[in-house]
Order: C-alpha cells, then structure tokens, then sequence
C-alpha cells in the first residue's frame, strides 16, 4: 500500500524537502514502524528517479541534496533508533518489529549514497559485534542482536575488504557469545554473506569458514565447541556439501578448488563428537551433516579420498564401484543412531541387530583388503550413544553388546578400540543398575554383566599386542580413582580383572594407582562389599607385578592399605597366596637403594628376612629424648612392619616346614631386648618405648586366625604359640613399665592416647596368659589392686580451682584404668575370689556415694557422670600448637572419661550389686538414683557411646519395674530415639541395637501386663512397631527383635515355664508380623543386597567372609525364625493352643484385608507376598490345629477361596482344602456347599474348588459314603462343564477326567448309580479330547494337565518345608527372595522336625520341574527378530522429489475466500515439512477456528485430497493458503525474519522455553516439523526460540497436528481480547471430537 501510494505521490513532482521533513522523525524519539516503514517507501521510489540520468526530473544541486538528506536518514534517523532498541530489550515484540523496519530504512538507503557509506556505516557498527558475553551494549552502541541485523542489511553494499572482516567477526562472536545468540550470528551473517558472493568469492569464503572451525575444534575439544561448529556447518551445508563440477583432489590447494569437509578430518572428529554429543539437537546436526556427505558421495559418483596417503587418519571413504555397499552400511548406520534417539527399549530392540551387520561390514572390509572403508571409530560412536542413553535398559543392551564383541579378539581391533574402552567404556561401567541380576538368575548368582566382564577383560587384554597391554591396564586403574565408583560396580570390575591370566604388567606405577583405590575409591562402601574388592585387587597384583620393578618396601607400604579385618587376615586364603608368592619371588625383587649409599657397585639381592631385620633396626632407631613429651608415634609404621614379620614366618614355615621358634626369635631378638629393658634402663628414650610396645599390641592383634577357619588350624597357630612364648619372656619388664607409667607419670595431653596404647597391651597380655597360673596370679593379687589403689586416690582428690593439664589427664588415666580391669572382670579374665575383685568394692563404695552423708535418702549419687574440665594450658614444655589442637579433641576426652565411668558400673553391678555400705532398707531408692542417672547420662554421652549405659539399665531396670514405672518407660523411650538415631552409623548402630534390646525386652520387662505396668508395657509394643518399621527400610533390624523374644519365650537349652510363655500373648504382633516379614525394597537397595549374597557364597574362595565379622541380617531371618518357634509348639499345652488359634485368626484377618481392600495389586507386590506368607504359615500350622477349631478356619479358607488371588496363592489355599478334607472328611458337606454360591459372584473363582476336585482320589479314600460323594463330585462338575468361560471349562474337564477314573471303577465293580452315566461322559470326554486338539485349545489342556499342581504334586506326599517354602513359592514364579532353601531352616538349631512335618521332601518329582503356568502363551516365535524387521525410517528431506520450481517466489498468494468479517492475528504457520494429508487437514481446520493468518503447505495440490477434506470440513476455503517447497524455506524464513517476524519451532534444545512461559510476539512464524524426522538440523539455527511443551509421561512426543494445536491456542488466548473472542463460538458437528485444547 506504501509503494502504490508513494508513487501516486512522486509522479505529482512533490516538494522533497517537505516530504522528507514530514516523514522523518527527531533523533531523540521512537517512531512507529509504519512511519519508518513509510519513509522506506518514499526512499526506495526515489531511487529509479535518482538513478535516471534524466537531468529534467532533478538538477545536479537538487540531485546532490536530496542524496545528503538520504544519507542524513542513515546517520540521524535510522542509526539513532537502532542504539534506542538496543537500550530497551525489554520490549521484545516492538523491539523485533522496529530493528526490521529501521534494517530495511538502512538497506534502501545505502545503494542510493555515495560509496563509501556502506564501509562507514559498516565501520562504525562492527565494534558492537565484538561485545563479550558479559558486557552490555555501551550507551551509543548497538547491541549483538541488532548490529547483527543491520550488518546483514549492509552487506550486499560492502566491498570484499569489509566482507571478510565482517566475516572474521561473525566467527568471533560464534566463539564468545552467549547460545542463544550464536544461531542469530551463523543465520543473518554467515548465510548473507554467502548469498551475496558467487563463484571463487563465495569459495574462498567457504574455504576459511572451515578451516577456522576445524582449527578451533582442534585446539579446544570440547562440548561446546562441537555444539556451536556443527551449528555453523549445519547452516552452511548447502553451499558447502553440493556437487562439485571438476574431480576434487585431497592435495588440492588451489584457491578455486572448492572446499570439501569430506576430505578434512578435523571435519570428521566434529561429526563423531557431534554423534555422541550430550545435546540432541547437535546429534541431529552430525548425523544430517552424515547423511548428506553420504548422499552427495553417491551423487558423484568419484572415489573419496583420491589419494591414498594418511590412510590411518581417514576417517570417511567413498569408492565409486562399491557404492552399494557403502550405501547399505550408511543407512543402516543413520536408521541405528535415529533409533537410539527413542527411549523405549521395544523400539530400539529391533534395530540393534543391525549394529552385528555394521560390525560384520567393517571386520569384512579390513579383512577384503589393505585399505579398509569402514573406520572403526563409527562403531564407537553408537555404542557411546547406546551409553549415554536416558534408558538404563539400553544402557545395558550397549555394554552388554560391547562385551561379547567377538571382533575385539583381532589385535587391530583390540587396539583401535583400547581408547574407547579405558574411556567411555570405564564410564558407563561405573553405573550400578547395570549390574541387576537378569531375568531367570536366582539370588546369590553372579549378575549377567559381572560374568561377561570376566570373559571380557581376558579376551581384550589377551588379543592387545603385548606392547599396550600394561599402559592400558595402568589407564584403567587410574580411571577408577579419576571419578567415584560405587560398591557393586568396582567389586565385579576388580573381580575381572584378578581373573587376568599372569602377566607382568603393573609397576611401581601401578601400585601407586591401586593405592589410590584403596584408601580414595572404596573408602565409602559397605564393608563386605569393600572388603571382597580388596581381595580382588590384591589377586590382581599378585598375577600381574612385574616383581624386577617394586622394591619389597613397596610391596609391604602397599600390602599396609589392605585392612586385616576386611581382607589380607591370617589364616586366610589370600594371606596364603601372597606367602607363596613372596617365596616364588625372592631375590627377584628390585634391591633398594639405602641411605648413604651412593656408591654404583653392584647391590646384593635383598630377601624377605634380610628387609624385615633391616626394617626392625630402622624401626626401633629413634633418637635420644630431647626431655620434652612428644605424640604417640604413628601406629601405621608397626601395622606395616608387624604384618611383614607374619608374612616372613609364615613363608618360612611354608619353606622349612621345621620348628620356628629359633627362627623368630632371631628375627625378633632386637625387640625382645629392647622390651626386657623398658622397666629398668631409664635412658631408654620412651618413643623406643612407645614403638616397641605398639609392634607388640599389632603382632598380637594382627596374628591371631579368623574363628570360623578349621582346615590346619593349628599349623596356623603354632606361630603365634611360639610369639606368645618369646613375649612371655618379657612380660614381667612390659607389666611394670605400663604400670609406674600409670602410677602417675602420664600427665600431658600427649599421654591420653599414650595411656590407651598401655591399656591396650595390658589387656592383650591379661587375655593372652590367663592360662599361665603364675603370670595370673601376679596380676591379679599384685599389679591390679596396685593400680585400682592409685586410680581411686586420683579419683577421689578434692577438686581444684584451676584445673592444670596434670590433674585432669591423671583423672582421665585412672578412669580409663579402672574401666579396663572392670572390662576383663566381665570377660571372665579375672578370678571372682582374687585381691583385685576385693579392692574394686571399694571402687563400687566410691561410685555410689552420696553427695551428703547427713541426707538420709539415696535420692542422688555424688560420683555418677562426674565431667572431666577442660584445662588451662599454661606453660608446657611439649609443643604450644600441637597442645592446642589436641585441647580441641577435649571434648572426646571427656565424652570417653563418663563412657570409661559406665564401663565400670555396669560391670560392678553384675559383680558385686550394690555396695554393702548401702542400707537395705534405702537400695530401692539408691537404684533409683542409679537410673535416673543413667537417662542423664545418655542426654550427656554421644550417641556411639551409650552401650555401657544400656547394659547398666539392663541389670537396674528389671529391679525397679513395679515401683518407678514411669522413670522406667522414661529410660526406655530414651534409649530407643538415641539407638534410631544411630541408624546411619552402621559401625555404633548395630551393637548399640543389640544392647538396646537385651535392655528394652529383657525376660522382666517381657513378662509385664496392662493391669501391672500399663504405661510401660505400651511404650515397649509402641517402640515394637517403631522398630518393625524401621526394618522395612534397614536389614537386619527385625532379625535383631524376633530371635531374642523367641529365645525368651520358648528357650531351646531348656524348658519354658508358662509364666514366660504367657507374655508372647502381649506381644503376639511381632510374631505375627514376622511371620508376613518380607519387605520390598528399592531396586538399587536389591541390588546390593544381591551382591551381598553373592560374596557370601563364594565362602573362603573370597576372603572377606572369613575376615569381615558379619552379623545376619538376612532379610528371611525373621521369618525362618518365627516359623522355627512355630514349629516346637506342642498343641497339647493350653498355652502353646492358645498362641496357635490367635496367630491363625490374625493371620486370616490379614488375607481378608487385603482381599477387601480396593487397592489393586501386582504380581510380585508387596501384597501378593503377604497373602502368600499367610498361607504358607497357615499350612505349617494346620496339623497343630485342633478338630473343633477347624470349622471356623475352614469357613474362612472358603472365603479365600472365593476371592480373585494370584498363582502362588491359589495353590496354597487349595492345598489347604485338600488337607483339611483328608483329616477332616465330616467337612465334605461345607465343601459341596461352596458350589451352590451365586455363580455371577463366583466367577471363575470356582476354578479354585475345580481344582480341589482334580485331587479328589486322596480325599476318596477317608470318606464313609464314597459312592454318593463321587456321584456328587460328578453332578457338580458336569454342571460346570458348560460354563461360558474358557478357564472355568477347562478346570471342570480336568476334574471330569480325574473324578471319573474313580467312578468309572467303582461302575465296573457294579456300584448303583454310575451305570448310567458310564456311556455319556466317555464320550463327554473323547469329544472334549477331540475339540482340544487345534490351536491354542490344544495348547492349554496339554498344560494344564502337566502343571505341577495337577501331575507330580501330591498333596500328602509333598507336604514339608521344603515344598512350601521354597519349591511352590519356584514353581508358581514368585521372585527368588521369596524362596526359603531348607538350608536356612536347617542352620537354625531351634527348628523342630517332625514324621508329620518333614524339613526336606522325600520324593524328587517336585523339585526336578520348571517353573510355568499353563495359560502362558507360547513364546518361542516372538524372540526371533529378523534383519529387516519393521522399524521406523527417517526420511532425507534434500532427496524428495521436489518439481523445480519458479526462480522468484511468489510469497503473497491471493486470499482464496471473503473473511467475512472475522478477526484473525498475525500468525503464520508453516507446515512445509508435514506430508500427511490427515495432519494437514485437521491443521487447517484448527488454524482457521483460531485465526491465524496464513498456512504454509508444500503443496496447494493436498487441498484436493479426500483425506484432506475429510478433516478440513472447508476450512480451506476460509483461509489463506501459500505454496512453499521444502527447499525453499530456507529462504523463506530468511525474507521472513527480515520482515519482524520471530520464527518459533517445537523442539526441545538446552534453551528451549516451556510453553507455559513462553510470551508469544505478535508476528508470530510457527515451523512444523516432519511426522518421523522432525525439524531438519539445516533449519535449527533459524530459529529465535524453541518451544517445548511440558509432559509428564512416558511417550515422548505428540502427533504434529496436536503440538501445532496446542501452541496456536495458546497465541490465540495470549492476543485475542475476550471481546474478539464473544463473537466466535467454536462449534464441531455432530459426531466429532471437540475442539477444546
């Protein structure tokens, strides 16, 4: 309309100054964008009349004028509104409409100035493409955005100088600017400038483009990188990948040669990362930029590469006369990498066969020849893309695909793929779901992946070539401290790589790696788990040191990592296998070089006997005291020197074979003197002192055997008899030093930790020599009353006002002293009628003291949880900074001085109760005192330190239930929040558990009633459940509770009185919630679990078993248990009946809960594994059951039966029938009556019953009138033979067949009433037999007539525990922590097995079957999957076929109807890419409901499409349509931008915008993608923003036509006022689907 009118204006020969005043706006203001649009106009018509050389039209002054007013535009008009926008980018919408309207002023003005505008202008903006991404645009200056815009509008106008620069800044600015600019920079700059250069120009240009990408990836291979080069290569692959008119050569380097990314291989690198790229949008670009090389090799027809040379860097081939070939590999290769863009597993299933046929290619190809087409780097890349997949079960299909790779045992492969293998391959291994058991694997076998990584590290490190064999296995174990590994993963990676046949590939390098292992990597992981790698890794080095590498002083700093009570254990396997190896070795060692010696003559090879005498002598070098105190020397030298001298005896008993003793003592003679001299030589400095007694305490803690080891156990032992022997010697000169040091000479901070180390020995040599009369005696009669003597004098001294470091260490000493000998008193180390048991009553007297002696109640204790004062330093003679820290840790101090306190009551009061100084007619409320100190002292304690406490309550609390009930349910309460506390302190939680328990359900506390201790009776059924909860979410739990009550209630050493007995009925909840204990945890919670079961059931194999000290805390535990307590009852005692009846009615209630509920439940569920529970228990309880109580569970199993239960349930409840119709035939009657229901409620519940009677032959033979039972048995089953449901029919014949070979005997034998019915039912069931012979018909009744529970199953015969716990629970498919193995039972010596109650079955039959149902369906066919099984392909959009087209576009189509007065916005959208019809035609119905302004189709011609129509109801007719080829919208996009439009696609990207969030600008373009493949990666980059629309499911995308809907409503509501929208009511005809979003 501008134009049209401009020119009616111009052809009047105006006043151009005027016009120009009118139209031009002050420099200052923000003019409208039709007024700048009409400026524009009047500009461009100005140009043909500049432009004539006509000088009538203008006059040369007038001409000059109205060119500097022109220019003027540019310089205070256009350039001023453009640094305007650029300060308000808050105004989106305005501010796009405006930047293209003064864009298009700029671009019309230049052509019509003098030359060197364009540069000036040019000039003058290019600084503002230079802002770094933090900088803003500086007053004045544009920003990126719109100095970008205004570039592009220039430079048609720019000379090839400008044009380059302008180039060189567009790639700046894609390395330094934000994302979301970088694809504005590439489309508006790079893209122009191509368009407007041609032939070498346009070459060159490409040419540097490429080059300056390929050397910026090169030098920073990162990520981002990738992501923006591929963006850039993406937009420019038009003009770069199109054919070439002359054969291209790689050593080419003509300028007019065109550049070709095939021959680059930086090009390739950016392709590959791009393919495994983290972002899917860039793997979309790599993989378009893929598929058009290959389509344009094909195209050529010419061999790529032409030269040969550089053969291993060449990355993509191309030969003409295998282009079949190759053409095949690259489509399966793109339809493979598409695939893995989906993340169900069931899509890409179908397709990973072809990654076989990739590989079969490639290994083909280099074998075929020299020259090898297929790089195999390609196959990395879909095996990284399998990896970094969002699905862990295709996660796993890679790496498992990976590890049975038979090509990787060619050495070229190996080695091509070692990189990948250390890299990528390490990565994804970490991850712990991979390593689940699979489908089919029973609990404690080795995961599937875990195996294959076995054979899989032997096969690649045996096929690498020897000379890469230790770098790669150095890399691998550098990658396991590069990042954090779990527990499960690292076990099985360590476990494959000790499965490496011997090679000596690791050095001190490798040792160095491991180290880092040990102490960095597992240092978080469960202890068995922790402990079973350790085993691993220490199998691994002894195959694969390189022994002439490491010195033995390597090997044993490195043996110190390896914890003696998680692996490297005496006695153990491992310990053996390293005795061995030292001994193979030696000499073979790397002689180490010593201080001093710096001479080159040749070094003695150094034995194992000749490092360990050297290191005694180094060890206990130490020089002269300086008389200042000093720290506790680091224990870690006498751990790494003790563990050596084991080694090296037990390798020399190995060896020799002799007596040892000689030997040891000469290996340890400089210790033994050492130790004879402690006591007398007073130069003797005390760290000699301190070190010798530290490798003392190490040898004895480090050389005793596991307890659970038998075979040559005491060959193991004979060492450490002839240690103790050596020891004894010099145990007199140990005893007096410890004790004048703890007689009053530790009186520095230092000496906290120093008295502990003597505390320690003392306590080693006190156990250690109890056998020896003399040394016992000695101890007992002499040193220990000395030093309790002292201890107490230290104790009871008045308290001072300042507190010296002195007094208060000597407090903490004595303490801790008296806490050790009370520790050996309750270990039984010390005779009860000995001087010292005499002398600690006085101890006991100073405990329980009262604060006045005047008080005549007990009511507070003066010496309970007395608190150690932190010091003043003052003047020390040790190190100021080292006291400093050390005072820090004083909290610790005193936190173990009120522990040590406990330690010593809680023994006493076991030993000697209450001191007799106490009156007896106040121990009531002196014990009162004692408890109600104990709850303060576990408000005071740390948590980890309240076991002492807890054993205290134990022996005060059952003393003290009936008078001071509350301060007991107090003391109890407490107790239990500090214990679960502690649940994450797997160290601290488990003893502190057990304590809690033996304090909390102590036989007393137990025995309790409501009417007696109501309060406390329910504060210990309340902490019950709270711990039965608990154990839902930690093992073992539960296993602590049951096992202890059990053992209360019903002991197995002796008998029970029913006093006890009669307490379970309190406390019947926890037996039955034992008996349904089971709970379901978290998959990865299982999972460790599993492994867990794994490394126990390698036994000794593995180390860890016997090193680690495992409580069980098997989840079945409980239930074994329970069900082993079950089991001794005796249902001739009242009380054991009592228990039986309620347990079974709880239990029943518990069924009839679950059945009624309206919660749904799953196989497997937690749910279904309860109802089973119950009737597995309901079944080992029947026989205890009494007759009269059988009607009431019989009526209940009745009701079971009637309702809907799965497999394993079923056959339980009908077990249980049978049983109780064979014990208790009077029932028969209640039986027959379950058949007279209403059938619409039974359904095909009576199958259950059906079943029943398919068993009948073992109910016959108890039945008094046989003959009308099975006449009855007949009536009923042929009733049901005709019932409408498959099952229901199949049941009943089934039955039919069973019953009448009872009955058709006894009609033989002459019985009445069978006679007649003999001849109808034979043919009856030869007719079903016959109907049952096709199809699946015939399928089922074969399998249902060898089900288990039809054919070997005999429900006398098999009635044990073996059947119901673990060989029906197989059977039925319950999951495999559902299955009890009798072993279990059989490790509980409490179960009771009885002639009714077999533990094992007798007969084979059950056991020998596999597991199935007869209704599953065949599945043999459906695992077959053929090549070209029916997968989606993507289409390739530049290989359509598209007509060619006109050269000018025509853009503005005619509008097709009358509007009829409807409102309608500014939104176009496009739906070039979409080739459906049905999609098309529900669009255009939606775009015109919601008016939007324009459709872009491909095609005018789908209008006329039946399929079209169908859907568009005529809303073609009512709304533009435009013609716009695939090909072409490039283009299109670009005339639209530059138009003001914002071009918005449906994509997910790293930037993308909810569509929640998301504002939509006026001038709106939406860009639909293809069905299949979406938006092409050549249009990405055009995008301004990317939408995506927010989803909560599992399918990961919309159809097209409803994405489009749903963001054409939501511009719709954004623009459209409520008063533009009353007008239009949407409406659908009758039958259609509404047109609501």
């Amino acid at each position: 309309m501008y134009s049209v009118l401009i020119n009616a204006v111009l052809s009047s020969s105006p006043d151009y100054e005027l016009l120009f005043e009118s139209l031009t706006w002050p420099s200052d203001s923000w003019p409208g964008t039709e007024r700048v649009e009409a400026l524009t106009a009047f500009i461009e018509g100005l140009g043909p009349l500049l432009a004539d050389s006509d000088t009538t039209l203008f006059s040369a002054a007038k001409r000059k004028c109205i060119t500097d007013k022109i220019d003027s535009v540019i310089w205070t008009q256009s350039l001023p509104l453009l640094s305007k926008i650029s300060a308000e980018a808050g105004e989106a919408m305005r501010c796009r409409e405006s930047t293209a309207a003064a864009c298009r002023l700029v671009s019309v003005c230049v052509p019509l100035c003098d030359e060197a505008v364009p540069g000036r202008v040019a000039r003058s903006v290019l600084p503002s493409l230079q802002l770094s991404e933090e900088e803003g645009p500086a007053p004045g200056r544009l920003s990126v955005e719109v100095a970008s815009e205004v570039m592009a509008a220039l430079l048609p106008s720019l000379d090839e100088q400008l044009t380059l620069t302008t180039l060189s800044a567009a790639l700046s600015c894609i390395k330094t600017l934000p994302d979301a600019l970088v694809s504005k920079i590439t489309v508006r700059l790079l893209l122009t400038v191509l368009n407007c250069c041609s032939g070498a120009r346009s070459t060159s240009i490409l040419k540097l483009v490429l080059d300056d990408l390929c050397i910026w990836h090169s030098t920073d291979r990162t990520p981002v990188v990738t992501e923006r080069a591929l963006l850039c290569l993406t937009a420019l692959s038009d003009h770069m990948l199109k054919p070439h008119s002359l054969p291209f050569s790689s050593s080419s380097s003509s300028s007019s040669c065109e550049p070709d990314p095939r021959l680059s291989l930086q090009f390739w690198r950016m392709v590959q990362d791009g393919l495994t790229h983290r972002d899917s949008v860039s793997r979309k670009r790599a993989l378009y930029l893929l598929k058009m090389c290959v389509a344009l090799s094909e195209e050529e027809g010419v061999d790529c590469p032409l030269s040969s040379s550089g053969e291993d860097d060449i990355l993509f081939k191309w030969a003409s006369n295998r282009s079949k070939l190759l053409r095949e590999f690259w489509e399966d290769y793109a339809l493979v990498m598409e695939t893995l863009e989906e993340n169900q597993i069931h899509v890409v299933r179908p397709v990973l066969n072809r990654i076989d046929t990739l590989i079969q290619t490639t290994v083909n190809d280099s074998q075929a020849s020299d020259q090898g087409l297929f790089h195999p780097s390609w196959l990395l890349c879909v095996y990284q893309r399998m990896f970094h997949s969002e699905n862990k079960s295709l996660m796993r299909e890679g790496v498992c695909h990976l590890l049975e790779l038979r090509v990787l045992q060619q050495p070229a492969f190996a080695l091509a793929f070692s990189e990948f293998i250390v890299g990528p391959f390490m990565d994804v291994l970490s991850e712990t779901s991979l390593f689940h058991k699979s489908v089919g694997q029973s609990v404690g076998d080795c995961p599937e992946l875990g195996a294959k990584l076995q054979v899989f590290m032997t096969t690649f490190f045996s096929s690498l070539p020897s000379e890469h064999r230790g770098r790669m296995l150095l890399q691998m174990i550098q990658q396991l401290c590069s990042k954090h590994w779990c527990a499960a993963p690292l076990l099985f990676l360590t476990q494959a790589l000790s499965k490496l046949p011997p090679n000596p590939l690791l050095g001190i390098d490798g040792l160095t790696a491991l180290r880092e292992v040990l102490c960095c990597t597992m240092i978080t992981h469960q202890v068995l788990l922790r402990g079973a790698a350790q085993c691993f890794l220490l199998n691994s080095v002894l195959c694969l040191t390189e022994v002439s590498t490491v010195t033995l002083d390597d090997v044993f700093s490195f043996l110190v990592h390896f914890r003696a009570d998680e692996s490297l254990c005496r006695g153990t396997q491992i310990w053996n296998q390293l005795c061995v190896w030292l001994l193979d070795n030696e000499g073979r060692f790397k002689s180490r070089i010593m201080d001093g010696d710096c001479t080159g003559a040749a070094i003695k090879e150094e034995t194992v006997r000749g490092y360990v005498q050297s290191e005694i002598h180094a060890y206990l070098r130490v020089p002269a005291s300086t008389g200042h105190t000093e720290r506790l020397p680091d224990s870690r030298e006498a751990d790494k020197l003790a563990r050596a001298i084991l080694l090296c005896v037990d390798m020399e008993r190995n060896q020799l074979g002799a007596e040892i003793d000689n030997s040891l003592e000469s290996l340890l003679s400089l210790l033994l003197d050492t130790l004879s001299r402690v006591s007398t030589n007073i130069y003797l400095p005390l760290r000699k002192s301190d070190k010798s007694l530290q490798l003392v305490l190490r040898l004895f803690q480090l050389g005793g055997t596991p307890s659970c080891q038998h075979g040559g156990e005491e060959q193991v032992n004979t060492v450490m008899v002839a240690t103790e022997r050596l020891i004894f010697k010099v145990v007199d000169p140990i005893q007096e030093f410890i004790l004048r040091q703890l007689l009053g000479e530790l009186q520095e901070l230092f000496d906290v930790e120093r008295a502990e180390l003597y505390l320690c020995v003392l306590r080693q040599l006190v156990v250690t020599y109890s056998s020896t009369p003399q040394h016992h005696a000695q101890i007992q009669q002499t040193y220990f009353p000395k030093l309790i003597r002292h201890s107490l004098k230290v104790l009871q001294e008045p308290s001072q006002q300042i507190h010296s470091v002195a007094n208060q260490v000597a407090r903490a000493v004595a303490m801790a002293s008296l806490a050790t000998v009370c520790g050996l008193v309750e270990q039984k180390g010390i005779d009860m009628q000995s001087e010292t048991i005499s002398v600690l009553k006085s101890v006991n007297d100073y405990f329980y003291n009262p604060v006045s002696s005047s008080s005549q109640s007990q009511s507070s204790l003066g010496n309970f949880n007395k608190c150690l004062q932190k010091p003043q330093t003052g003047d020390s003679s040790c190190d100021v900074g080292v006291q400093g820290r050390l005072l820090q840790d004083w909290g610790r101090i005193a936190a173990s001085f009120m522990r040590d306190q406990w330690i010593c009551l809680s023994s006493l009061i076991k030993a000697v109760g209450i001191p007799e100084s106490v009156e007896s007619s106040i121990v009531p409320e002196t014990l009162k005192a004692a408890l109600s100190c104990s709850v303060e002292a576990l408000a005071l304690l740390p948590s980890d330190l309240v076991l002492p406490v807890l054993t205290f309550m134990e022996s005060v609390l059952p003393q003290l239930l009936l008078h001071e009930e509350a301060l007991c349910a107090e003391a109890v309460t407490l107790s239990w929040e500090l214990v679960r506390g502690l649940s994450t302190n797997a160290h601290d939680f488990w003893p502190s558990l057990k304590g809690f328990i033996s304090m909390a359900f102590h036989r007393k506390l137990l025995e309790l009633t409501d009417s007696s201790a109501p309060t406390l009776l329910a504060t210990l059924k309340l902490i019950a459940t709270e711990l039965m909860e608990l154990s839902q979410s930690k093992s073992g739990v539960f296993g602590v509770l049951l096992p202890h009550c059990c053992q209360t209630w019903l002991p197995t050493d002796r008998g029970s009185g029913d006093g006890i007995f009669s307490s379970v009925f309190s406390h019947i909840n926890i037996l039955t919630e034992a008996c349904v204990y089971g709970p379901v945890f978290r998959r990865d919670q299982r999972l460790i679990q599993d492994v867990q079961t794994y490394v126990e059931q390698l036994g000794e194999e593995c180390a860890a078993n016997v090193a680690v000290t495992s409580d069980n805390r098997d989840d079945q535990l409980p239930r074994t248990c329970v069900l082993a307590f079950l089991s001794r009852l005796d249902p001739s005692n009242l009380q054991h009946e009592r228990l039986i009846e309620e347990l079974v009615m709880d239990l029943l209630k518990k069924d009839n809960d679950i059945s009624k509920s309206k919660v749904r439940y799953y196989s497997n569920s937690l749910q279904h594994r309860v109802k089973n529970r119950v009737w597995q228990t309901l079944l080992l309880l029947l026989p205890k059951i009494r007759e009269e109580f059988v009607a009431t569970v019989l009526n209940c199993v009745f009701e079971a039966g009637f309702c809907s239960n799965h497999a394993s349930v079923k056959y339980l409840i009908e077990w249980m029938m049978i049983l109780i119709l064979i014990h208790y035939p009077q029932h028969m009657d209640s039986f027959w009556a379950c058949f007279n229901r209403d059938h619409e409620k039974t359904k095909t519940s009576i199958c259950t019953f059906l079943s029943v009677l398919v068993h009948f032959n073992v109910i016959v033979p108890n039945l008094k009138d046989k003959d009308v039972h099975l006449r009855k048995a007949l009536d009923i089953i042929l009733q049901w033979c005709f019932n409408h449901n498959f099952s229901v029919r199949l049941y009943a014949l089934l039955a039919l067949k069973r019953v009448w070979s009872l009955a058709g005997v006894r009609a033989e034998e002459g019985a009445e009433g069978f006679g007649g019915l003999s001849t109808v039912i034979k043919a009856c069931l030869n007719q079903a037999e016959a109907m049952q012979n096709t199809g699946n018909a015939n399928k089922n009744w074969t399998r249902i007539q060898e089900h288990f529970f039809f054919g070997a199953f005999h429900p006398i015969r098999d009635y044990s525990a073996e059947t119901i716990f673990y060989t029906f629970p197989s059977l039925s498919e319950l999951a495999d922590e559902e299955w009890i193995p009798p072993s279990k039972f059989e490790k509980l010596l409490c179960f009771s097995e009885s002639p009714s109650f077999p533990l094992r079955n007798p007969a084979p039959d059950l056991s020998q079957l596999q597991p199935g149902d007869w209704i599953q369906q065949d599945k043999g066919e459906q695992n077959k999957e053929e090549r070209w099984a029916e997968v989606q392909k993507k289409i390739t959009p530049w290989r359509l076929g598209i007509q060619e087209q006109e050269p000018e576009l025509q853009l503005v189509p005619q509008q097709r109807a009358a509007r009829l007065g409807k409102q309608h916005g500014a939104l176009l959208v496009v739906a070039s890419l979409i080739d459906k019809p049905t999609n098309l035609g529900g669009l255009c119905r939606t775009c015109e409901i919601f008016g939007a302004s324009t459709l872009v189709l491909d095609s005018l011609r789908h209008v006329s499409d039946k399929h079209f129509q169908s859907l568009s109801v005529s809303s073609e007719l009512w709304i533009p349509l435009l013609e716009v080829k695939p090909m072409e919208l490039a283009d299109f996009l670009q005339v639209k931008k530059s138009e003001g439009y914002c071009i918005v696609g449906v994509e997910q990207t790293a930037n993308s915008q909810s569509l929640q969030d998301y504002q939509f600008p006026e001038k709106t373009l939406l860009l639909l993608g293809n069905e299949r493949e979406g938006i092409p990666a050549n249009l990405l980059q055009m995008f301004d923003v990317c939408v995506e629309i927010p989803q909560q499911g599992v399918t990961r995308s919309l159809n097209v036509h409803v994405s489009a809907a749903l963001l054409i409503w939501e511009y719709t509501r954004q623009h459209l006022t409520s008063g533009s929208r009353s007008t239009q009511n949407l409406k659908t005809e009758e039958g259609t689907s509404s047109a609501a979003l």
